[in-house]
């Protein structure tokens, strides 16, 4: 059962989850910003290279679900709160790398609760400074992205390749 008032936006890389992000922001919305993104971002600063900051994968991994871990339990679930990626995002990398059989992700995602999930589709794929996804990964990420929310009971609103603001207009609809 839930009873919070969080949504995510999740989606492949390269869907469109930031800009969205970024257009709740502007209209007053509360967000949170992609752990992965914000963890990478944080360890550039410190003058690590990407490829060692994702040298091990799974550590890698582990250290994002431990950040949306420790995000989620610092915000009030009455407050209306928008996720760039819930933590059943990482049960969905973990399986791509083979490893979702992790129990600390599993207890995770269990407990892991939204009051609805906006799966976007996918774009054209783009390569920047963060993403080691190749565009068959891509592909996967978004089905693996599916298959992990249906399967813990989530409210999966799928919204596929429009516009942003028709993207935003169908999000804020759905409220």
């Amino acid at each position: 059962m839930n009873n919070n008032n969080w949504y995510v936006i999740t989606g492949a890389p390269h869907s469109g989850k930031t800009t969205l992000i970024e257009m709740l922001r502007d209209l007053g919305y509360k967000v949170v910003l992609e752990a992965a993104r914000v963890y990478i971002d944080e360890e550039m600063e410190e003058g690590k290279a990407l490829e060692e900051i994702r040298k091990d994968e799974l550590a890698f991994q582990r250290k994002v679900l431990e950040l949306k871990i420790e995000n989620e339990k610092k915000e009030s679930p009455n407050e209306i709160i928008f996720w760039d990626r819930g933590i059943p995002d990482s049960l969905a990398y973990y399986e791509m790398l083979g490893f979702a059989k992790d129990k600390f992700l599993q207890e995770a995602t269990e407990k892991a609760k939204y009051k609805k999930v906006f799966l976007l589709g996918t774009l054209s794929y783009e390569k920047d400074y963060a993403r080691t996804e190749s565009e068959d990964q891509q592909k996967l990420i978004h089905e693996l992205l599916k298959k992990a929310y249906r399967q813990h009971g989530h409210k999966l609103v799928e919204i596929e390749n429009v516009g942003p603001k028709e993207r935003l207009r169908i999000i804020l609809e759905s409220l």
